[in-house]
């Protein structure tokens, strides 16, 4: 292993002495049942396994790039062969059969006897002396003397490298084998005890499958072993004496993602990043940089697990990689970036294409002097409608092109008209309303006074469509133990009016006019409700809630005022009241009713928040003195977040490849189309793709996605995002187009789903597989791994520890099914920072907090001493 990647050696999957006829394992790496490379497994000593001095002795050439290939045996008719073994003879067919079925011996003829007749010459020039002070007439190089028993060390053994691909024992790293040879020792003193192995009798075989190798083989002694493992099955394949010590990984040399994540701050870091170059591979998400757009969307919308898309089919399967993309729609642009430009055709509309319906973008290519336009995802030729016409130059682009966004820019808006509405007619504004457990134990912790006291910060920093425009958000206020209380809060009353339901088996809203309001208008009303709700439970002992009913009651309230909206619910306690939606505690019962009961149940109340694109907060054992600052900072970002209601995305892509999965907070009803009741800044959908046709390089891969939605302000908008991605016939550019922190994302979103309905330990396995088939075939092509993949393997590793793919006893059901629904919404950037969190030294962090100290790697090595603790705390820092 170095420092510039994994050098991977020429694997080898023949089967070994005493390991049975199992047939080979393809693509496991760190399984297990395959833990750790045999010993005697060596490192190269050189450039593709020279010998010392730069000459290899005679022998078969080492093995030559078409071995490392994919469709080697398998183009040939051979089943496939993940690692091949050694080449034949050149021009020769091979001597031994390929991987027979499991019924079947695979093992080969033996040896000839003029190979055995050689084995002494072949030995003197590998430098093996022989032990028990003597050696056979006539062999070992001219001056060597055979060392009495017990003089001198055995020479030490080269570090062992752990292969992807099935973990068995390589052939001897000898000049036979052309790759590994590791310097040899001059001649001199035996190793105390040495001895060889037996040569095979009749009818007896090779181990390993190896194919006869037409070496110089010389006479064997009776009784003698050779001195490395896995040589003949003639016997305990070992050196005598101690067993040498066992090899660990070192530390240093696996590759460091902060070295990684440094590496590119360092060289883009604060840059420009222009997208007007197709199939461009953006800055790391932990890279700070300035995106100007040029056609391509920003990858803050966009990311894709590689930024090359192979050809064809078979290229994508052979890879192993997940063609996806990570869309986050209505990401935060930062203030020295420039926002979303919006387009308003009036009551014509966008202009689009017939056949696929794309929007127009800049992959359209108008023709015939500008009267009509090349559908760039299908190809269809269309008319240009006549308010949309404009003369070309030259080169045949428009004259307008820099003035409309539509036609230069990745990202732009589009104003909908009547046809993209409900019952063609324009929504309202969307209300907020917020729903408080009042029941004793969030009284007597006092988080219900909290909360009050907060809404009146609040509601200050409604969202708004226009920085120096009022919000249009309405707001309304209900609570809730056993039964609800909705509350009139009109302008024009005195004091707040509560109403009861108590019929949680059909709820009902008792009132419209007064319980969705303007905040400006009802101000003080409101004001004077958050003062008097905690004092008007504070003597409540009442401990069972409902939980169904609240969010029946929500959407009824919603319903009648004809508008799209949000409920936030602050909810503390398993629903045990007689209601629609009651749950029972599926842990401990012994704990119902006592102080140590906090379950809650998040698999089941969870799920209304993942099928709506709304945010689970989920606050362990809440204290307040501890939780209070996390939980209003919560609340902030929540109610002041940039968020869309009512939402349709559909991703198209151009001809030769689909979109086939969607994982997020999502729900389809069809193929195509994904349906949010509401989305925001926070929340990201991952789309797979598949091929169904070749793919061309010229035109490479285009990808548009559309989201329908209602703004804050309750207009109806079009939001385009478009992205081109490169193509190519080559694996090595596949690789070398790939992103780390997108693939992650994938892996956890499409692991994460299939949990509830397979078997963890399956889908464990089929990330090391897949994981392992990746980095093996990458490696293969170049003999070391593209930089874009050296950190894969860690991440990976800590995707596998996620408590959501572990089934340890300890871990509460509520903290996977939370983290479960918190990874599903993840865009690449939170995805990023959840699976590889930062590691800061606390005392330069007390001490510098002007500036980020550096982080440090998520290792044992780096866990401080609990004395380091002790410093003082810093209370403002610049960064989260």
């Amino acid at each position: 292993m170095s420092q510039q990647g994994y050098v991977a050696t020429p694997p080898y999957s023949q089967a070994q002495s005493g390991m049975g006829l199992t047939p080979p394992l393809y693509g496991h790496y760190g399984d297990p049942s395959h833990a750790g490379a045999p010993p005697g497994a060596m490192k190269p000593a050189g450039p593709m396994g020279a010998a010392p001095g730069g000459v290899l002795p005679p022998g078969p050439p080492p093995p030559g790039p078409h071995q490392f290939g994919q469709n080697g045996a398998h183009a040939q008719g051979h089943p496939p062969q993940r690692f091949p073994g050694p080449p034949p003879a050149s021009g020769a067919p091979p001597s031994y059969a390929p991987y027979p079925p499991a019924t079947q011996s695979s093992y080969p003829s033996p040896l000839p006897p003029a190979s055995v007749s050689q084995l002494g010459r072949q030995l003197d020039t590998m430098h093996i002396s022989y032990g028990s002070g003597m050696a056979p007439p006539g062999q070992g190089p001219p001056g060597s003397q055979s060392a009495p028993s017990g003089q001198g060390p055995p020479p030490p053994l080269q570090p062992s490298i752990l292969q992807p691909g099935s973990q068995v024992l390589p052939p001897p790293p000898t000049t036979l084998n052309g790759l590994g040879a590791p310097p040899m020792p001059p001649p001199g003193p035996a190793p105390p005890n040495a001895q060889l192995q037996p040569p095979p009798l009749p009818g007896q075989t090779l181990g390993s499958g190896y194919p006869p190798q037409q070496g110089n083989y010389g006479p064997q002694m009776p009784g003698a072993q050779l001195a490395y493992p896995g040589g003949f099955p003639g016997g305990p394949a070992q050196m005598a004496g101690p067993p040498p010590p066992q090899r660990k990984l070192d530390p240093d040399a696996v590759p460091s993602p902060i070295q990684v994540i440094e590496n590119d701050r360092a060289t883009r870091g604060g840059q420009v990043y222009a997208t007007s170059t197709r199939g461009q591979v953006p800055p790391l998400v932990t890279t700070d940089c300035v995106v100007q757009d040029q056609g391509n969307a920003s990858p803050r919308y966009i990311r894709c697990t590689t930024y090359c898309f192979p050809c064809t089919a078979d290229m994508a399967k052979q890879a192993q990689i997940p063609l996806a993309a990570v869309i986050t729609p209505f990401a935060t642009v930062p203030s020295n970036e420039t926002p979303l430009y919006l387009v308003n055709h009036g009551e014509a509309g966008p202009v689009r294409c017939n056949r696929c319906k794309a929007y127009m973008c800049p992959f359209m290519q108008f023709i015939e002097g500008g009267r009509r336009f090349q559908c760039g995802f299908c190809s269809c030729v269309n008319e240009v409608p006549p308010f949309y016409f404009q003369h070309l130059d030259h080169v045949g682009r428009r004259l307008d092109h820099g003035e409309r966004p539509e036609l230069s820019l990745g990202s732009y808006e589009y104003v909908a008209t009547l046809d993209y509405c409900r019952k063609n007619k324009p929504p309202n504004p969307p209300a907020f309303i917020f729903m408080i457990d009042v029941s004793y134990s969030n009284i007597k912790s006092g988080l219900v006074r909290l909360i009050c006291e907060e809404l009146k910060t609040v509601l200050e920093r409604l969202p708004r469509e226009e920085p120096e425009l009022p919000s249009a958000v309405r707001v309304g206020f209900v609570t809730y133990n056993k039964v609800l209380h909705f509350f009139n809060v009109k302008s024009n009353l005195a004091q707040p009016q509560m109403m009861v339901v108590t019929d949680v088996g059909e709820v009902f809203v008792p009132l419209l006019d007064g319980f969705l309001v303007n905040y400006q208008e009802s101000q003080s009303v409101i004001h004077n409700l958050l003062d008097q709700i905690p004092e008007m439970f504070a003597d409540s002992n009442e401990n069972e809630t409902v939980f169904a009913p609240v969010i029946q009651a929500g959407m009824e309230a919603l319903k009648a005022a004809d508008c799209p909206g949000k409920l936030l619910i602050f909810h503390s306690s398993l629903p045990t009241a007689e209601a629609p939606g009651k749950l029972r505690n599926r842990d401990d019962k012994k704990l119902i009713n006592t102080d140590k009961e906090k379950y809650v149940d998040v698999a089941s109340l969870g799920l209304v928040p993942q099928l709506t694109g709304g945010t689970l907060y989920k606050y362990n054992n809440f204290q307040m003195h501890l939780d209070s600052p996390q939980f209003l900072s919560d609340l902030r970002n929540d109610v002041e977040k940039k968020i869309g209601f009512d939402a349709i995305m559909r991703v198209r892509t151009s001809t030769g490849f689909r979109a086939t999965d969607f994982f997020g907070g999502i729900v389809m009803n069809n193929t195509t189309d994904v349906e949010m009741a509401a989305i925001d800044c926070d929340k990201a959908v991952t789309v797979e793709f598949r091929h169904d046709d070749k793919l061309s390089e010229d035109s490479g891969a285009l990808i548009q996605c559309a989201v329908l939605y209602t703004t804050i302000g309750g207009q109806r908008r079009l939001r385009i995002h478009n992205l081109a991605l490169s193509c190519s016939a080559q694996l090595a550019d596949l690789y070398k187009s790939c992103e780390t922190d997108a693939l992650i994302n994938f892996f956890a979103k499409s692991a994460f789903k299939a949990v509830l309905h397979q078997p963890l330990k399956l889908i464990r396995e089929i990330l090391v597989n897949q994981t392992s088939h990746m980095l093996a075939s990458a490696s293969l092509l170049q003999l070391i791994l593209p930089d874009s993949m050296k950190v894969l393997p860690v991440y990976m590793n800590s995707l596998l520890k996620s408590c959501v793919l572990l089934s340890r006893p300890d871990i509460p059901t509520d903290e996977r099914a939370f983290q479960r629904q918190l990874v599903m919404t993840m865009g690449v950037a939170d995805s990023q920072l959840f699976f590889y969190p930062q590691l800061l030294p606390i005392p330069r962090l007390a001490h510098q907090c002007s500036q980020r100290p550096a982080r440090l790697e998520i290792s044992y090595r780096f866990f401080p001493s609990p004395r380091v603790l002790e410093v003082n705390y810093c209370q403002q820092l610049p960064f989260r």
